[in-house]
């Protein structure tokens, strides 16, 4: 199985929790990345990792026109629910099925690390952008920056441990200058990298293990391990952050990485 399928099957499992939950967190990046690219009335944005389109609908509120690309097809069919008449694909980041230089603005928000092949999908990413354009890479910060990954995450994928990584394996993609390296050998030129606040707010303890069991990570735990020990390991986890009213704080820095496409 391809990693587009593999991908699509973990993050299909319970699409609309994850466009309820899961993606609406994720608003500071887009409200920051589109800010700083300058999305406006006929902006051509091509989201690519785009789910259930929480992104686009935000960037086409700002007239911009917009297209994306997912491996997950049940967040694909909530995405183009949300933006009809919008060119919304299935497939694989590493094979973008939109013609060069065909957009503006390209972003991943915490997508192109799902890729089998990064750097191919990144060239990807720049071959369907015009010169002068963006292509922008958001990620996860590092552990100690991140409450919901150093615990709740942390404990499930204890679960179900990956395999070690590969001698030559790059440090984590919130490192300072990976991502930008990534970039720079798609053929792009990076300009800035910033940092964005997200805050995993939940009303309730269920509603935070409806938003941690939609992530694609944890349905591949889930597979491994049992739904009933990945909800008891995720809830053990949230006592501290749970606030005096019965809601579910935890706080997250993201990086995005904006870079620009030569002329």
């Amino acid at each position: 199985m391809g990693s587009a399928q593999m991908q699509g099957t973990l993050w299909g499992s319970r699409p609309t929790d994850w466009a309820e939950l899961g993606e609406p967190v994720s608003r500071p990046a887009f409200e920051a990345v589109y800010a700083r690219a300058g999305v406006g009335r006929g902006t051509r944005v091509a989201d690519l990792g785009c789910g259930a389109g929480t992104a686009l609908v935000y960037a086409r509120s700002l007239g911009a026109e917009v297209a994306g690309l997912d491996a997950s097809a049940p967040l694909i069919e909530i995405a183009r629910s949300r933006l009809p008449g919008a060119r919304i694909e299935v497939g694989d980041l590493e094979e973008l099925p939109f013609d060069d230089h065909s957009f503006d603005v390209v972003t991943g928000f915490n997508s192109f690390q799902f890729a089998g092949d990064i750097p191919r999908a990144l060239s990807e990413a720049a071959r369907v952008c015009k010169p002068g354009g963006s292509v922008t890479m958001c990620v996860w910060g590092l552990k100690d920056e991140c409450e919901s990954v150093a615990t709740t995450i942390a404990a499930m994928m204890a679960l179900a441990p990956p395999p070690p990584p590969p001698p030559n394996a790059r440090p984590p993609l919130g490192t300072p200058g990976v991502v930008e390296g990534l970039l720079r050998d798609a053929g792009l030129d990076p300009v800035t990298r910033e940092a964005a606040e997200i805050a995993f707010a939940f009303p309730d303890v269920e509603t935070a293990w409806r938003a941690f069991a939609s992530a694609g990570m944890t349905e591949m735990v889930i597979r491994k391990a049992g739904e009933e020990a990945a909800r008891k390991a995720a809830l053990d986890t949230l006592g501290p952050f749970i606030r005096p009213d019965g809601s579910v704080l935890q706080r997250n820095r993201f990086y995005w990485t904006m870079a620009a496409k030569r002329r």
